[in-house]
């Protein structure tokens, strides 16, 4: 998820930007410029309150299994992006830059320090969601090899607790060694769906962080599928949300009735922690994945587009039961 002014100009060495990774006393400018950047590109009446029940910049900068990126002028922060590595899978942003600073080259540098990054992790497929309608948005990370594939819609619908949610387990349950079992069979399953696709790291840094939890779904052997859910204002899901991060199914003959098992799953964890709404992010792509979600009152609130670099599919592509935004 991206707002950075469309700059892509170096500038004069006396103005040029000075990369460097975050630190903890960087984050309230960089959050504070995160929500003026967005707000102020929706048209939000009041910037600085966009977005203000949602965390996008602590818990990242917090996690180990994402690179921090901030651009400083003049020994200013000025703009901030983020670097996430799922194994062999990586995505950017949000990617921000202060509006009253364009065409000054600090998106290109913030670009240019996450691409070295990602060359340097060996990450082998590697996305990003923006704006669809945005053709400079596109045009600009068209120049570093991405190039726009299918529409990612961010819907919701409010919870409802079915009767039949059975055979599934909290993450936060279970005891050390459980968990670390735990951890090897969602590694397996995700590897499924793209070969040394792992989500152990973001597993670990939502319970360490109290943002939410991990849903376990119980299958013939080991776990059949599981989701990485938010909840809560210092989440990314804001208050009064569940939020799916990213859920993911075996690939396999039942793969389809257990992404319905999922979503039952998170609905119930949803009302167990007292939220009313549960969102899901579904690529296009996956239009199975998609179409259940719709079937089941899921209406899209924001609809971007996911670019891949070097037009790689990734896991993108029918018959993969996978949750995600990459927001």
């Amino acid at each position: 998820m991206h707002n950075d002014n469309i700059s892509a100009n170096k500038g004069s060495s006396a103005t040029r930007p000075v990369v460097a990774a975050l630190n903890e006393k960087d984050l309230p400018e960089a959050e504070r410029i995160f929500r003026i950047a967005f707000g102020t590109f929706v048209g939000a009446p009041d910037p600085e309150l966009f977005w203000a029940d949602r965390d996008y910049v602590y818990g990242r900068q917090r996690a180990p299994h994402v690179a921090t990126f901030g651009a400083t002028l003049d020994g200013s922060l000025v703009g901030s992006n983020f670097a996430t590595k799922w194994g062999s899978v990586g995505f950017f942003g949000p990617i921000t830059v202060r509006p009253d600073l364009q065409e000054r080259g600090i998106a290109h540098a913030l670009l240019a320090n996450t691409m070295e990054q990602f060359d340097a992790w060996g990450t082998r497929h590697v996305g990003l969601f923006t704006f669809p309608h945005s053709a400079k948005h596109v045009g600009l990370y068209q120049r570093y090899g991405f190039y726009a594939r299918f529409l990612t819609a961010v819907m919701s619908t409010p919870v409802a607790l079915r009767q039949s949610t059975a055979g599934w387990s909290r993450f936060s349950e279970l005891n050390v060694a459980q968990q670390n079992e735990a951890l090897l069979s969602c590694q397996d399953t995700a590897d499924t769906l793209y070969p040394g696709l792992d989500l152990t790291e973001e597993i670990r840094a939502t319970h360490a962080q109290r943002l939410g939890d991990t849903v376990l779904l119980d299958g013939t052997i080991g776990i059949a599928a599981f989701a990485v859910c938010h909840y809560g204002p210092r989440s990314e899901a804001g208050a009064d949300a569940c939020f799916i991060k990213f859920g993911a199914v075996r690939a396999g003959a039942s793969a389809e009735r257990d992404y319905l098992r999922l979503l039952d799953a998170c609905e119930a964890l949803a009302v167990a922690v007292g939220m009313p709404n549960l969102l899901a992010g579904a690529n296009m792509a996956r239009h199975e994945a998609y179409r259940h979600l719709v079937a089941r009152g899921f209406r899209t609130e924001i609809q971007g587009v996911t670019m891949h670099r070097h037009n790689d599919p990734g896991y993108c592509r029918p018959g993969a039961y996978v949750i995600d935004d990459w927001r």
